[in-house]
């Protein structure tokens, strides 16, 4: 376990949060939506935020790699898998609080679970996000986005663990959310929860538009097969699944995982790949579009671990 560092003490582990919630050598391939993945050292479920603020700073205390996951998508974890603490958040930390006009979730909640709770409660806004697979604290982390909406739009706040270990809570404006990206991934802070600011609506007009976008999806998507949604950042002036067409790589397939014939924005598991087959397949799309056309396709699709 943890070859390379200093041992990880589970027992520690165990005591913060009981040792029904660790678990040793737990292959990674049951918790990413590619369904590949090496085994992470230790896996730890926080079940409440206290425990999850102890585990962290645990971590950070005893110079343990670790790794904060939600749902698993937008992530590829290493066949060697992960050497240090993964720290998933969807199993106790998934609440979801209406309050008015107003949705705190925990870390862990599926934002398509927010989605479909403001659609309960007719409040509009979050649309957009009823067929996102990843979860709140991802979506925060990345500014995830689909159909011309992201999270940037509806977000009010954020309450965040900091680099030294201390909480506090930051307007959206002050999270410096942009494509993809935030202040949360750049400086290393991990989402305690997030507040979404949306507005009242008629609950049969959103339903219909949540219906519509999910009708365009499975009509457009490879929703049949795993995967890490978009495998790829949309390169500007251009659009990813297009280049990848164009350059003839639909199809393209080596060992278990291929791009998907149905879009070319995907990176499919057709059954049985390995995290090195998707990682072969991304490197020879990124080869062929940058060879072709001169463009530099960045993975949206997060690498951890042993390759």
């Amino acid at each position: 376990m943890n070859s390379g560092q200093n041992p990880i003490d589970k027992r520690l582990f165990e005591q913060l949060v009981g040792a029904e919630h660790v678990r040793a050598n737990e292959p990674m391939s049951a918790h990413t939506t590619f369904k590949v993945g090496g085994p992470a050292d230790l896996y730890v479920e926080p079940q409440t935020m206290a425990q999850l603020i102890h585990v962290i700073r645990a971590c950070r205390e005893d110079d343990a790699p670790y790794f904060v996951l939600g749902l698993g998508s937008d992530l590829l974890v290493g066949d060697g898998g992960f050497r240090g603490v993964m720290v998933a958040c969807p199993a106790g930390l998934d609440d979801i609080e209406v309050s008015g006009t107003r949705i705190t979730c925990q870390p862990g909640a599926a934002i398509a679970d927010v989605s479909r709770a403001a659609e309960e409660h007719g409040l509009t806004g979050l649309e957009f996000a009823c067929g996102i697979p990843g979860s709140v604290g991802g979506a925060v982390f990345m500014n995830a986005g689909a159909y011309d909406g992201c999270i940037a739009d509806v977000l009010a706040s954020a309450t965040l663990l900091g680099q030294e270990g201390d909480v506090f809570e930051l307007p959206v404006e002050d999270l410096d959310l942009g494509y993809r990206t935030s202040r949360v991934r750049t400086q290393g802070l991990v989402v305690l929860s997030a507040t979404f600011a949306l507005a009242p609506g008629d609950k049969w007009d959103i339903c219909a538009k949540m219906a519509d976008l999910t009708e365009r999806r499975q009509a457009k998507q490879p929703l049949e097969l795993p995967s890490a949604g978009s495998t790829f950042k949309r390169p500007e002036g251009h659009f990813a699944g297009k280049l990848i067409t164009d350059a003839g790589l639909k199809g393209y397939r080596s060992g278990g995982a291929a791009v998907s014939t149905k879009h070319a924005g995907f990176v499919v598991n057709l059954g049985g790949a390995t995290a090195a087959d998707v990682r072969a397949v991304i490197a020879h799309v990124q080869d062929e579009v940058q060879r072709q056309f001169g463009v530099h396709l960045e993975p949206e699709v997060r690498f951890i671990g042993e390759f």
